[in-house]
């Protein structure tokens, strides 16, 4: 049995009951199989066991008084995985589907996400299965208060810095920074993902989307080509959804789709972006108030069709883990798309991941394609320790060119190891070498 096999054997014995974990970390073993295969000095020093195991969990009660005055408790979670390259860097998520496995799957990714930026930040993820869903701001704030009141002693601007994921926006982070500043007296850049006024970074809310698109147009340009005149679908509706359209209609492509939690609407036109941001930036309302205001839109409600049925050149999934199945994946070929790229955390399922490197479709992981939004988290980290701050354009500019060099990294390790073309292979390679590499460096630890 070689050592990748044992590993994983050990790995599906001791985590068993983690879905998500396995199956984020067997895909990336499988894909590391070439490279530790290849050089015995991997195991010698224990480093696939080490890589898989977090350096350290923590989880916690989260008790909160609601608007009537009765005690909740919701979980909380941190885990910082590996700090081999920097301090812990990885998003909140509040969530009701928030439990161990999710956040190890997504901390686990982060590592290799993280290490792809090239900027000097470690793998680390966290939240609660606690909804700010129909919970009014009072409700928020004290639930913000009391996580960060345990959170807070484990995290540090040179330690572990925290962002915003699923749940957790502007207003989130600012309860949860206040409440960090009122505990420690500390005012340092904790928390990235910040307000403006307080240490924030302009193009911070627009970057995962923008680097999704820039990392899908840098493949485009390698071929050749290029977004113009091309439809694109896009699922989710949230700030990744919303600022990849934005994006893609920059660059001359027609966004067609979007999604929430009740269906999809399909807009033939192009969506209308402003209409769009009115009804879920502002209002916080539904897709089917934009179907009731574009009457030329179609609406389809969950179970009678899948947003992944539409017909397009590219397709960019924002929403969450394990949207597109193998089905999606095989409907989406048949239909024609050429590009897929991940706007969200392990949005495709293994199979249909397998389905499109098989088929020959470019398949940018999100691993890569999503790493704009860490990238410019850490680059606000750059500014709160230079205590300065950075013009839009600056920034965009900075995202840019991380994401440039994101795509040619992968491109780079898929070849080197015989994979042209296969993203998921390079986007693991590349990101494993150098954490592995620090790893090494700084002996057994």
């Amino acid at each position: 049995m070689g050592y990748v096999d044992k590993v994983l054997e050990g790995l599906k014995t001791k985590n068993a009951h983690e879905p998500e974990f396995l199956q984020a970390a067997s895909e990336v073993l499988e894909s590391l199989r070439v490279v530790i295969e290849s050089d015995r000095k991997y195991e010698d020093v224990g480093l696939l066991e080490r890589i898989i195991e977090p350096e350290r969990v923590f989880i916690f009660r989260v008790p909160w008084l609601d608007d009537s005055g009765r005690v909740q408790v919701n979980r909380g979670f941190r885990v910082q995985f590996n700090s081999a390259i920097g301090p812990y860097k990885g998003g909140l998520r509040f969530h009701p589907s928030v439990n161990l496995s999710i956040i190890k799957f997504l901390g686990f990714e982060q590592i290799f996400k993280n290490s792809l930026t090239g900027q000097p930040i470690g793998g680390g993820k966290g939240g609660s299965d606690f909804d700010p869903k129909g919970k009014s701001d009072f409700e928020v704030m004290k639930f913000c208060q009391s996580f960060m009141t345990e959170l807070g002693k484990y995290i540090g601007a040179d330690t572990d810095v925290p962002a915003g994921d699923i749940g957790v926006g502007g207003r989130e982070i600012g309860f949860l920074y206040g409440q960090y500043k009122r505990n420690t007296g500390l005012y340092e850049g904790v928390l990235t993902g910040k307000g403006l006024t307080f240490g924030g970074s302009l193009a911070r809310t627009e970057a995962t989307g923008y680097g999704l698109v820039y990392c899908a147009e840098e493949y485009l340009k390698s071929i050749g080509d290029s977004y113009k005149g091309k439809k694109v679908s896009v699922s989710g509706s949230g700030n990744v959804a919303i600022f990849a359209t934005e994006k893609v209609h920059q660059l001359g492509g027609k966004v067609v789709t979007m999604t929430d939690s009740n269906g999809y609407v399909y807009d033939e036109a192009g969506i209308d972006l402003d209409l769009i941001k009115e009804i879920k930036l502002v209002k916080r309302g539904r897709l089917t108030d934009y179907a009731a205001a574009r009457k030329a839109s179609k609406y389809v409600e969950v179970g009678k069709g899948k947003v992944w049925d539409v017909a397009v050149d590219i397709a960019l999934p924002c929403a969450t883990q394990n949207e597109l199945d193998l089905a999606d994946a095989k409907e989406l070929v048949k239909n024609g798309v050429k590009v897929v790229g991940e706007g969200a955390n392990m949005p495709s399922t293994q199979e249909a991941a397998d389905y499109f490197i098989e088929k020959k479709i470019a398949f940018l992981p999100g691993k890569a394609s999503n790493a704009g939004g860490v990238a410019t988290s850490a680059l606000e980290m750059s500014q709160n320790s230079m205590r300065t701050s950075w013009t839009f354009d600056e920034v965009d500019r900075k995202l840019n060119t991380i994401m440039v060099n994101i795509f040619h990294s992968i491109d780079n390790a898929a070849k080197e190891y015989g994979m042209a073309g296969n993203y998921v292979a390079g986007a693991n390679i590349a990101g494993f070498k150098k954490v592995a590499d620090a790893m090494m460096a700084q002996g057994i630890v």
